[in-house]
């Protein structure tokens, strides 16, 4: 009779191989799909020549409710960057003064100007991708570059065909994965997976102004500020594109009001507040984030105190790059 050791070990690769299967599911996936079958059908894009001022620019995101547009630079002849609502932010935060101050800069600039100021500062370049490449390679991109919008730029033509995002990504997932077989770690509570923002959770008060708001986007480069009470439990939800329509309303000279009045004064799609608790399952967030189309849920406790933030990186980081060994969120 052999050893029990020699018998079951076989039996314990077969069910290690097995498990390691299951969790590459998503990442096999996105391996075999590329950045073009993702493109919809139909969608818009608008691009920006570096020499048209800022202003303008950012009233033309907001007229095609858009949230960002590559910059063609005609001296150069090729796509040189994106501007986006990060931008607007930057140059409110970087110029605002008071109220009673206009700033000059967002009257006169123009994209190529603001371009040469932040560049200054920062290593930009244009980060692209073919529409030939795949989806797992875009994932990659997106978290490892710390970016939300990846043009994806035909190699032959050098035209932009679409802007790819997170929720672009994970909307194609949800759509088509249906076809393969549902792992079984989306079955358990995003606790016990881990999945997710759970320290320093960037929030704001409500009693807090617009200005301290953005300083915050600035800092800790996020995308979205729970605002909270004066027990820390969320009322609303700020987030970057909130910003954008500060342009809409000719409203961003005046950065001192409090984040009560900034939250009422939205006029237009607002994404609101949606939450999720510990105990709800990997599953359950995702049917969720991608039916109410946000970008990402606040993770509170039944007392809708912030313990936490959900975001689409989160998630395609656990579900897609995770299984290959790859931590973009670190990196």
């Amino acid at each position: 009779m052999e050893p029990i050791s020699q018998v079951s070990f076989p039996k314990k690769k077969q069910e290690i191989q097995k498990q390691e299967a299951d969790d590459a599911v998503y990442m096999n996936f996105m391996k075999s799909h590329c950045c073009y079958d993702a493109i919809p059908t139909s969608c818009k894009l608008v691009i920006f020549d570096t020499t048209l001022p800022v202003k303008k620019a950012f009233f033309a995101l907001v007229a095609n409710g858009l949230r960002a547009a590559p910059l063609w630079d005609s001296k150069l002849q090729r796509f040189v960057g994106m501007l986006t609502i990060t931008d607007f932010i930057n140059i409110l935060h970087c110029y605002y003064k008071s109220p009673l101050v206009q700033m000059y800069e967002l009257e006169s600039h123009k994209i190529e100007t603001w371009r040469d100021v932040y560049l200054q500062c920062s290593n930009h370049f244009l980060i692209s991708i073919s529409p030939q490449a795949s989806l797992f390679d875009a994932i990659y991109s997106l978290l490892k570059y710390k970016i939300h919008r990846l043009p994806v730029i035909d190699p032959e033509s050098g035209n932009v065909l679409h802007i790819l995002t997170h929720k672009r990504i994970l909307k194609f997932l949800h759509i088509f994965g249906k076809k393969v077989p549902k792992p079984a770690f989306i079955k358990k509570q995003i606790q016990e997976l881990g999945i997710g923002t759970f320290r320093n959770i960037a929030t704001v008060q409500e009693t807090a102004t617009l200005y301290d708001a953005l300083s915050i986007f600035v800092e800790r480069r996020v995308s979205a500020l729970p605002v909270v009470d004066k027990q820390g439990k969320v009322v609303s939800l700020y987030s970057r594109f909130d910003v954008i329509n500060l342009a809409a309303q000719k409203s961003y000279n005046n950065l001192d009001m409090p984040m009560r009045e900034a939250v009422r004064r939205r006029t237009c799609f607002v994404e609101g507040v949606i939450k999720c608790y510990p105990d709800e399952t990997l599953e359950t967030i995702l049917d969720r984030i991608v039916k109410a189309e946000v970008h990402r849920l606040v993770l509170v406790d039944r007392a809708d105190v912030v313990k936490g933030i959900v975001s689409l990186s989160d998630l395609l980081q656990a579900m897609v790059l995770t299984p290959a060994g790859i931590d973009a969120l670190l990196s």
